[in-house]
């Protein structure tokens, strides 16, 4: 049903039964978005995406879960495991659409400016690369938008609502939950090397990056 929704808007679509299918076919193609169904047979959707987002390459297409778990939590699962966005079922093929135009549109759209660099954190906007000291960090495409906005907009207080409109381009589709999970997976990634101490809560209001040169 969905390849036959997608294929006449422009699409191009490959279809995988199962996580060993998904597997192989990612091995063989690069994609700019997978749609990934959370109940697959043998294997969860949900593993495999965490799968993904652990071993990912700095090129990795976003992921949207696709699910009838419609649960606070199962949402949080589902973004914790790397997935950048959440559609439970039964949706309609307007907001399908509309939600992989965003996440591809998010996906495509940090890619010029000049090389960013805070106390051996460094970006590269135009080959999307980040470093940690001259070692590559491998960066979900979500967490990657965050990490280029703050580092960009240093010492300076966002609310979470003004992240979702800087950050995810102002769709309704995203709620302020996303902003913490990825928050919170995003301080992961910098924690090995101390950096997570840039991003900082403000209680009561939001996020601010306040880079210093020594840790």
């Amino acid at each position: 049903m969905i390849r036959y929704i997608l294929e006449p808007k422009g699409y191009q679509v490959d279809e995988a039964g199962n996580a060993q299918e998904a597997r192989q076919q990612l091995s063989l193609r690069n994609y700019d978005l997978i749609l990934m169904d959370w109940m697959l047979p043998g294997r969860s959707g949900l593993d495999l995406t965490r799968e993904l987002k652990q071993n990912v390459r700095q090129d990795s297409p976003p992921v949207i879960m696709l699910t009838a778990r419609s649960e606070e939590v199962d949402k949080v699962n589902g973004l914790e495991s790397g997935a950048d966005d959440y559609i439970t079922k039964p949706f309609s093929t307007r907001e399908m659409l509309a939600r992989i135009k965003a996440v591809i549109r998010r996906g495509s759209g940090t890619d010029r400016g000049k090389l960013v660099e805070f106390a051996g954190l460094s970006l590269d906007p135009g080959s999307h690369l980040v470093a940690i000291d001259g070692n590559p960090l491998h960066l979900s495409p979500a967490e990657y938008r965050l990490l280029y906005f703050f580092m960009t907009h240093p010492d300076r207080v966002y609310s979470r609502n003004q992240i979702l409109d800087l950050v995810w381009g102002n769709t309704v589709y995203v709620d302020e939950r996303t902003v913490d999970v990825h928050i919170r997976r995003l301080r992961k990634q910098l924690a090995p090397s101390g950096h997570d101490k840039f991003l900082q809560t403000v209680r009561g209001v939001g996020y601010r990056f306040t880079p210093t040169n020594r840790l």
